[in-house]
């Protein structure tokens, strides 16, 4: 009996302390050089990792790894698009639940810098905010617009519930949290700044809140009273003047995005910088004592439609790849590269005294497989959902469609030839007469026409239109409206009378794809194509459409991603976290290339090879 009092007080003590190191409260503030943590000195290095771009799963390993490279601290972004999809509709589970996220960092031993501004940039979609903003008449994004304003309020108190009680001062691990971001390169409202940190402070963000900007932008983006970080700069002189310039002569100094390589777009070659380039820099950064967050530590993937764009008056349109490999020290899969552990040993030299990092985990396995083949195919024309009927074209934000694909379908009379002009095409569109494909139109190009002949008779006239992400940075986040957005001419004729088909491929397994026996020919519709493959052994693998041409694949009802023979991305991860031993299903929508009917699974990526 006594043993198991005993047992029993144990147990009591062992959950009370548990407990006590969970609400822990600590206070964190900002000195004249330095963060103060319990009024220590506290050097942040930081590496950027989204819980949007790693599967949950896995995030954990990745954490793991961040410490084994010397990392204390983990920043992310947090993303509106994903958390409220539809206006009003809220999303906190599964890969979205950024609490969970926080909390394994926390029981990593790792703090966390918050940037759950409205709009992120971060090469994402509508640079985070979701695309129902579009459809409010009047609304203007990044200003003191009341629908704006009211949107981005409600949004930022639902954030606020899930993560204000992991704040450092209330027990948790996050240190400091970002308002608004680079906002100089936008704007320099500071009433609407101002506006920022009470919404943030309403929402119980009552913490240290910062400004981040490069450096042409920091006047213009700071909020005199809060500190202003510093956005790609690591000279050590230049980072002390920019800060202590905009902030009562003073720091503490903090890097908040230090670039140790860069993203890629379709059809542009593969961004890789060596390490040595840049480990000088952070060698000369942290023996000066200044904190630094990493953009990025680990990019993992763009699943999904959830890849932004750039443009501008003096670039092509450029949609970001699927891939968001980065060439950061932790590659796509979570695996430690050169430049992992050449910042390991500059990040171990600068160490407090007595502390040593853990070994590095060995590398994950990777496999290649069997030849993967499909016998069968279903035409996406004959899975077309009911058609909603307009005189003239529909955007996607008309059919409250955020992402994917709208076939956009007509009736003509032929006989007759002429230029088929989409007017302000946007972004990618596939043109079929009577079910043929008959060429394709891209904005990327500058396309937006083709000379089309029609056979006599009546002639149905298809137009795949895929939006293939947003813009993301500068002055066109408010002309970001997906599909045809203004009208269709034909031989000089606006072309009337439209059904418009929505196919935003939330979500696969909702998707009618029983296998249909027809014959599939170079220029048939696109087709979904479905196989089941077995694994013996689990680990991750890369699946190589070097050979195929355009568009999504899914195992296990998961999409992965786009594919496009443009490159320099010629394979699609396969996490192993999303694998199973046994049968797998795989789901391929091909657009351009429908007659391809093998696919070869590899061990190794390859994001280097553009199309010749």
């Amino acid at each position: 009996m006594k043993l198991i009092k005993l047992l029993f007080l144990f147990v009591i003590l062992f959950a009370s302390s548990r407990l006590h190191a969970q609400t822990t409260k600590h206070t964190f503030a900002l000195g004249d050089t330095t963060f103060l943590l319990d009024g220590k000195p506290l050097q942040i290095i930081s590496g950027e990792m989204h819980y949007t771009r790693v599967p949950r799963e896995a995030w954990r390993q990745r954490m793991k790894m961040a410490k084994a490279m010397g990392l204390n601290t983990i920043g992310t972004y947090v993303f509106w698009n994903v958390h409220e999809p539809q206006k009003g509709h809220y999303d906190f589970t599964g890969n979205h639940d950024i609490a969970e996220f926080v909390k394994i960092a926390k029981e990593e031993g790792l703090w966390v810098i918050l940037r759950p501004s409205p709009y992120v940039c971060a090469e994402w979609e509508f640079g985070g905010y979701p695309y129902w903003l579009e459809k409010e008449q009047g609304l203007v994004v990044r200003s003191k617009e009341p629908k704006y304003l009211e949107a981005y309020k409600k949004y930022l108190t639902e954030v606020g519930k899930q993560l204000s009680p992991l704040l450092v001062n209330h027990g948790g691990n996050i240190l400091m949290v970002q308002i608004e971001n680079e906002y100089g390169s936008y704007g320099s409202d500071k009433d609407y700044l101002a506006l920022n940190r009470k919404m943030f402070i309403d929402a119980g963000f009552d913490c240290q809140l910062y400004t981040c900007d490069p450096e042409p932008a920091i006047k213009d983006g700071h909020l005199p009273g809060l500190l202003p970080a510093i956005n790609g700069v690591d000279d050590v002189a230049k980072v002390k003047r920019l800060i202590s310039e905009n902030y009562n002569g003073k720091g503490p100094y903090f890097i908040a995005e230090w670039y140790p390589a860069w993203f890629d777009w379709w059809g542009t070659a593969h961004h890789t910088i060596p390490a040595d380039k840049y480990v000088p820099k952070l060698d000369s950064v942290l023996a000066a004592g200044i904190s630094i967050n990493m953009y990025m530590f680990h990019g993992g993937t763009t699943r999904a439609f959830m890849n932004g764009a750039n443009y501008n008056d003096q670039n092509p349109y450029e949609p970001q790849i699927s891939s968001y490999d980065y060439d950061a020290p932790l590659d796509e899969a979570g695996n430690a590269t050169d430049k992992f552990m050449k910042f390991r040993a500059v990040i171990s030299k600068h160490l407090p005294a007595g502390v040593t990092l853990p070994e590095v985990p060995a590398a994950k396995l990777a496999m290649s497989l069997p030849a993967i083949n499909f016998t069968k195919s279903t035409s996406l024309f004959d899975i077309l959902p009911a058609a909603k009927i307009n005189s003239t074209p529909l955007t996607f934000e008309d059919l409250n469609q955020a992402y994917g694909f709208v076939l956009y379908r007509t009736t003509l009379s032929g006989g007759k030839s002429g230029l088929l002009k989409l007017k302000d095409l946007r972004d990618y569109g596939i043109v079929y007469v009577n079910g043929k494909r008959v060429g394709i139109v891209d904005r990327r190009k500058y396309q937006d026409s083709l000379m089309v002949t029609l056979p006599k008779g009546k002639v149905t006239l298809d137009i795949l239109v895929e939006n293939l992400g947003r813009i993301n940075f500068g002055p066109y986040l408010l002309k970001n409206k997906k599909g045809i957005t203004e009208k269709v001419l034909f031989a000089g004729t606006e072309v009337k009378n439209w059904k418009m088909y929505s196919l935003p491929f939330d979500d696969i397994n909702k998707v009618n794809t029983s296998p249909a026996v027809k014959k599939v020919t170079a220029n048939s519709a696109p087709q979904l194509k479905k196989a089941v493959f077995k694994v013996d052994k689990l680990a991750d693998t890369y699946l190589d459409m070097s050979k195929w041409g355009k568009g999504i694949v899914w195992i296990n009802g998961h999409n992965l991603g786009r594919y496009w023979y443009y490159g320099p991305q010629q394979t699609v991860y396969v996490p192993v976290e999303w694998l199973k031993k046994g049968d797998n299903e795989i789901t391929v929508l091909e657009l351009i290339k429908p007659s391809e009917n093998t696919l070869n699974a590899i061990d190794h990526p390859i994001l280097d090879v553009l199309a010749k």
